[in-house]
């Protein structure tokens, strides 16, 4: 078996596939032999468990997975990796690697296929680029999966595993702590890369909730909501969501009154419970109006 960690045996490999990495796919491999093992332990990789991974690339985190999981699915975005993967993952039976874009794919399709009967979780190091767009397809989708288990920029991570309410929490920490609950498990500085990017990265988990921690009247509109409030956050709540819903200051304001927030609250004030309250009274007050006019 190759030690996929190696540079040397890397470099080997990818010159005789002629391969040069891709900027704009974000291709950083890991060569830290510690990081992989420990990722697939993490994410509850075993028997009675299917793995979906995105971005393979040569197969260091999938040998991993393939070890202790029973079935591997790995969706790779770059086709001159395929035959790569081939030689490296050429040994296990319980390795499937699908080509094409994780964000245009049907996965729910493709994990009724794979891992029926399993559990299902799913465990990436992802480009940097599409570190929240993937994540949220994944939680949107409500895919039939227990966990998310991704390496990312440190930065996003911080973001992502904030406490909503706190300063480094953004639109995005409200939508992941909706669907799931998030931890960081530990820090990879980015000397663990081949070729090694300008920042450090960090492995986080988000497990799953089987339902919202919150009592939504409308869903979409509490995401509207979330993502008005935090657009402008030097601007207060009151304004971003005027301005971003198109809804009258005055509504809004009885809105945030209602729930114990004065005018002038901005984003930081605001935990999950009080956003869904928020949205909550803000459709009643919104409805309440369009009645008195009608």
């Amino acid at each position: 078996m190759n030690n996929l960690s190696d540079i040397g045996t890397i470099r080997d490999l990818l010159a005789r596939h002629g391969f040069r990495f891709s900027k704009s796919l974000g291709q950083n491999f890991i060569i830290d032999p510690t990081v992989c093992p420990r990722m697939a332990e993490e994410c509850g990789a075993g028997q009675g468990v299917g793995v979906l991974e995105i971005g393979p690339g040569i197969g260091v985190l999938t040998e991993q997975l393939a070890q202790r999981a029973e079935k591997v699915v790995a969706v790779e975005l770059d086709e001159r990796l395929l035959p790569v993967l081939d030689e490296t993952l050429g040994s296990f039976d319980n390795v499937r690697v699908i080509h094409g874009d994780v964000l245009r794919l049907d996965l729910a399709k493709i994990l009724e296929e794979n891992f029926f009967g399993l559990k299902a979780a799913v465990c990436a190091n992802l480009p940097y680029y599409i570190t929240s767009p993937v994540i949220m397809a994944l939680l949107e989708s409500r895919l039939p999966v227990e966990s998310i288990t991704v390496m990312v920029q440190k930065e996003a991570a911080d973001r992502l595993c904030a406490a909503v309410g706190s300063r480094d929490a953004g639109a995005v920490t409200v939508a992941v702590n909706y669907y799931a609950e998030a931890e960081k498990l530990f820090d990879v500085p980015a000397g663990s890369f081949l070729p090694a990017p300008k920042v450090n990265s960090s492995v986080i988990r988000l497990t799953v909730r089987p339902a919202p921690p919150v009592q939504l009247t409308d869903e979409a509109l509490f995401f509207r909501v979330v993502k008005a409030v935090f657009a402008q956050r030097r601007k207060t709540a009151a304004n971003s969501v005027s301005a971003g819903l198109g809804v009258p200051k005055s509504v809004v304001t009885a809105a945030l009154s209602a729930i114990g927030q004065p005018e002038n609250a901005r984003a930081e004030r605001f935990g999950l419970e009080q956003l869904a309250a928020f949205a909550n009274r803000l459709k009643a007050e919104t409805e309440s109006g369009a009645k008195a006019e009608a």
